[in-house]
């Protein structure tokens, strides 16, 4: 990758959007492992949000100014938040550990956490 490249994609630089990823990662082996009807509903759902979390964060950091980065960062809270209430329904009826959602949930509180930081920069 050139240093241009990099500069235009700087989302790449950023440990809150590479956290992003590793949750997204262990969020797919999860709906792997769940029945079929489960996972072409909840599932997707909780993929869509779970992506929604690390597009945002990119689409926001190509935006012009803070403001509008702002917004995309208060969009990927959301999804966090969407996310959260996915795997609390997949853990309520059965479908995933204690453990597997407090792992999950710790590491989207850290997301959550760092793009608070993220804002308050701005």
């Amino acid at each position: 990758m050139t240093g241009g490249s990099k500069n235009l994609f700087r989302f790449l630089d950023w440990e809150v959007y590479r956290n992003s990823q590793e949750v997204f990662r262990e969020i797919l082996e999860t709906v792997r492992r769940l029945p079929t009807d489960v996972r072409y509903s909840i599932g997707d759902q909780v993929l869509r949000s779970a992506l929604s979390i690390i597009l945002n964060i990119a689409e926001g950091s190509g935006r012009g100014t803070d403001k509008e980065l702002n917004r995309f960062f208060n969009i990927s809270i959301g999804s966090i938040n969407e996310t959260v209430a996915c795997l609390d329904t997949l853990l309520k009826n059965g479908h995933i550990t204690n453990d597997k959602f407090n792992s999950l949930l710790e590491k989207l509180e850290s997301v959550s956490r760092q793009l608070g930081g993220f804002k308050k920069i701005l």
